[in-house]
C-alpha cells in the first residue's frame, strides 16, 4: 500500500468546491479511474493497491457500483460549480484494471461518459498486465470505447522480472499486444530499468524485445526505491544491491539512442512515441496542468487550482459513498509560488520545454549557467525563449529543476 496521504485542509462531506473557485470552461477535463486490485504485490511498488488478503470489508465484484457512485457525486459537484465539461481523456490505472471483468470496466466508462460527455476522438486508456489480456477482453473493451492499452512489460529477461516480483510470462506480452492490435487499439508498453542484478546487456535485450513488438508508444522508467516497499527492505538488509546511478544513466542513453533510431521521439523524459498522435494525451494533461477528477480509493483530483485526495482503503471509500458522502480525505489550494514551482517541475521535463518568462523571476539568471553546462539547449533559449533539456539535461532533470526553483 502507498505511504500516508498528504496533509491538507478537511474536505466537506458533500464534496462541494469552494464558492470562489473559478472553473475555466476552456480548460480540458480528464478522468482517472483507479482500480486498486492486484494478484500479488510487486516488491518495488508503493501504489495504493491491494491483494485479495488485504481487502477486508470490500469486494472486487462491488467495485464498479461503488466507483460509479462517485461519478454521480462528481457530476453534482461540478454542475453546482459550473464546471461540467466533456472528457478529453480517460485513464483506467491501478493496480491491475484488467483483473476486473471487461463488462465492469465498460460499465464504469459508460457511466462516466454519460455523466460528462466526451469529445470526438478522445483517448481512453486501460493499463493491463500481460497475463490478463485476451482477444476477447481487448475486443470487449474496444467496443466499449477504449482506444489504447498500456501494457506492463517491465522487462523481457526472466531474472529481472523475478527481481521485481513480476509474475507475468514474458511471452504473454506479445500475445497481449497482438490481442490489442487485433481489436484496433493503440499500444504502449512500459519498461523499468535498473533492477537488482540487471546488466546493460539485459536492458538491451528488453529494448530489443519491446521494439520487436512495434508499439506506438514506449515508457522507460528508472527504478526508484520507495520507502516501505519490500525492495527497500531487501536493500537495507543487504540482500540485493541498490540501483547504480551510473549504470542507470548508461541504460537511459542506450534507450534514447535505440528508440530514436527506430523512429520514436522523446516528448517527456521517460516517454517516447512514434509521432505526436501517439503521445499519451492523458499524461500530457497532468504535465500541462489541465483539470481532472480522480475516481477511486486514494485517487487525486485537480480542478481550477484546487487539489483533493480520497481515502485510501477500498472499504473506507465504499463506506463513505454508501452513506452519501464524498470520499475525499483532504484538500489544498496551493499558492502562486507553489503553482509556479510545480509548473517548472512538470513542464521542464517535456520536449516542448517551458517559456523562460514562466520561470521564477529570481531564478532566470541561472539559465546561462545551465546552457554552459550543456544541460539546456542554448539555441532554443536564445531564439524561442524556451528552456528545453538536452540529453545530458534529461539525465540530470532533477538537478535542473532544483537550480530553477531554489
Amino acid at each position: 500500500m502507498a505511504g500516508p496521504l498528504p496533509l491538507g485542509d478537511p474536505a466537506p462531506a458533500d464534496g462541494r468546491l469552494p464558492a470562489d473557485l473559478a472553473v475555466d470552461p476552456a480548460t480540458p477535463f480528464s478522468a482517472y479511474l483507479h482500480v486498486p486490485f492486484c494478484r500479488v504485490r510487486c516488491g518495488y511498488c508503493d501504489f495504493n493497491t491491494y491483494t485479495a488478503t488485504e481487502l477486508r470489508g470490500a469486494r472486487q465484484e462491488d467495485y464498479a457500483s461503488t466507483l460509479t457512485a462517485e461519478v454521480g457525486l462528481a457530476r453534482e459537484v461540478l454542475t453546482a460549480a459550473g464546471g461540467v465539461r466533456p472528457l478529453h481523456t480517460v485513464f483506467f490505472g491501478g493496480g491491475t484494471p484488467t483483473l476486473l471483468p471487461a463488462g465492469d470496466l465498460a460499465r464504469m466508462l459508460a457511466e462516466t461518459v454519460a455523466a460528462f460527455g466526451i469529445v470526438d476522438g478522445a483517448e481512453v486508456t486501460v493499463e493491463a498486465n500481460p497475463d490478463t489480456v485476451t482477444a476477447e477482453v481487448a475486443d470487449d473493451l474496444a467496443r466499449a470505447g477504449v482506444t489504447r492499452f498500456s501494457i506492463g512489460m517491465q522487462s523481457a529477461v526472466p531474472h529481472v522480472l523475478a527481481a521485481l516480483d513480476r509474475t507475468h510470462r514474458p511471452e504473454n506480452v506479445r500475445t497481449a499486444v497482438g490481442a490489442a492490435r487485433g481489436a484496433g487499439l493503440d499500444v504502449s508498453v512500459d519498461l523499468i530499468y535498473g533492477a537488482p542484478g540487471e546488466s546493460l546487456a539485459d536492458w538491451e535485450a528488453s529494448l530489443d524485445a519491446a521494439l520487436a513488438l512495434e508499439p506506438d508508444h514506449i515508457s522507460a522508467y528508472a527504478l526508484i526505491i520507495e520507502d516501505g516497499t519490500k525492495l527497500a527492505r531487501q536493500i537495507r538488509r543487504g540482500e540485493v544491491p541498490g540501483p547504480d546511478d551510473d549504470l542507470q544513466a548508461d541504460m537511459y542513453e542506450l534507450a534514447d539512442e535505440r528508440l530514436a533510431a527506430a523512429g520514436y521521439g522523446w516528448y517527456e523524459v521517460s516517454n517516447w512515441a512514434r509521432g505526436e498522435e501517439h503521445r499519451s494525451r492523458h499524461n500530457l494533461a497532468y504535465w500541462r496542468g489541465s483539470d481532472w477528477w480522480g475516481f477511486g480509493p486514494g485517487a487525486h483530483s485537480h480542478v481550477a487550482g484546487l487539489r483533493w485526495w480520497n481515502v485510501k482503503h477500498p472499504a473506507a471509500y465504499a463506506q463513505r459513498l454508501a452513506a452519501g458522502e464524498s470520499p475525499a480525505a483532504g484538500r489544498e489550494r496551493p499558492d502562486e509560488q507553489a503553482r509556479v514551482l510545480e509548473q517548472v517541475l512538470l513542464r521542464s521535463r517535456l520536449s516542448e520545454g517551458i517559456a523562460l518568462d514562466d520561470l521564477p523571476v529570481d531564478n532566470r539568471d541561472v539559465v546561462a549557467g545551465l546552457i554552459a553546462d550543456g544541460l539546456v539547449d542554448g539555441a532554443s533559449a536564445l531564439r524561442e525563449r524556451r528552456l528545453r533539456l538536452t540529453l545530458q539535461g534529461r539525465l540530470l532533470a532533477d538537478a535542473v529543476v532544483r537550480a530553477l526553483t531554489d
